[in-house]
């Protein structure tokens, strides 16, 4: 064996790299929960003790954890001031939750991640699954977080005109179900655009419906929003005119019956819209910072989830617009288009 001691230093100094940003998710995640970087934004240069100040917190702790963060390039450091800032750019990502560039949401499902090892471990040797139900709560409440900023930047001005003839209906009163809704995100952005129409989210969490009904008070839009406890193969109702699957069909462990259901369910000139997270049909095509991320997502959450229920066909997080457009047509549907991507999503329109 032939080793190449460059190949071998930079692979080494890569992986230290990555060491650094696996145990620095863990940090984003502790400085968005402690609204470090809340504290920070806007604020120009401030000391480790003023940040502690700012956010309630410990200064030795801050100092620690603002040296790990002027490491990573996530803030900077000006050692004739001693003094560390958040730069304007920067905090659109990690401390603004209504930028469309807020990430820290994905963070939290990082740290959802690594408490999953031990039962993803498992069933990497047995090839079992594990059920959504069973992950930490992070899970849920950092996917609505990661996906919401998306939702609200795309969906009403990009992604529903993309459609053939929904938000006409829309805008006169329409019947929408959002099934897989998890906390609510997406049908609370649709309901607040249309007042005239009547949405009901769906999804098997009890947990998140209970934290989507919340939010939908809160949210002011109870009075045209309902939540119910369903999953995708039997939730109730028939002549929808729209029904929506956010970042959800690949969970599925039947997808092809979900999307029968669904067709089911649809008014006659209906419409499916689902959006899935952007992937290409070849994987070496996915093998990108943003697959990487996909993919590890897909491994700790998407595919045990889809094998812990009935069929388990385990689609993953990165199935890719042709795998998709099968399950569709499996299920029934004859008019199946690419209504728009973004570089995040992946929008599909099924039809009747």
């Amino acid at each position: 064996m032939t080793i190449s001691e460059k190949k071998l230093e930079a692979f080494v100094h890569g992986t230290v790299a990555d060491m650094g940003v696996a145990i620095s998710g863990a940090l984003v995640h502790i400085g968005d929960k402690l609204g470090l970087y809340k504290a920070m934004a806007g604020a120009g240069p401030l000391t480790p003790a003023q940040v502690a100040e700012k956010s309630g917190t410990t200064e030795r702790y801050v100092r620690e954890w603002l040296n790990n963060q002027a490491a990573g390039g996530y803030v900077t450091y000006d050692p004739a001031t001693a003094a560390y800032e958040l730069p304007d750019e920067h905090a659109l990502v990690l401390a603004d939750e209504s930028s469309p560039v807020f990430l820290c949401g994905g963070f939290e499902v990082v740290v959802a991640g690594y408490l999953a090892e031990t039962k993803v471990t498992e069933a990497f040797r047995n090839g079992g699954g594990v059920d959504f139900q069973d992950h930490d709560e992070r899970l849920f409440r950092g996917t609505e977080r990661f996906f919401r900023p998306g939702y609200r930047a795309n969906l009403v001005s990009a992604w529903l005109p993309a459609l053939d003839g929904v938000v006409d209906k829309l805008t006169a009163g329409a019947r929408v179900a959002d099934v897989g809704c998890g906390h609510g995100a997406s049908t609370i952005v649709l309901a607040q655009a249309f007042p005239a129409s009547q949405f009901v989210g769906y999804d098997m969490h009890d947990i998140s419906i209970a934290a989507a009904r919340k939010a939908a008070a809160d949210a002011g839009v109870g009075d045209r929003v309902s939540f119910e406890v369903a999953t995708a193969k039997d939730y109730p109702g028939t002549d929808y005119d729209l029904v929506a699957v956010f970042d959800a069909l690949h969970d599925m462990g039947d997808p092809v019956g979900a999307a029968r259901h669904v067709l089911s369910t649809l008014a006659p000139d209906g419409t499916w819209l689902i959006v899935e997270p952007f992937a290409r049909d070849h994987v070496e095509d996915n093998h990108h910072p943003l697959g990487r991320a996909f993919y590890g997502f897909s491994t700790l959450f998407c595919t045990p989830s889809s094998l812990a229920q009935e069929v388990g066909l385990g689609l993953g997080a990165q199935a890719g617009e042709t795998r998709l457009r099968e399950v569709l047509s499996q299920a029934g549907f004859t008019r199946i288009r690419q209504a728009t991507a973004s570089p995040l999503n992946l929008i599909l329109e099924g039809r009747p």
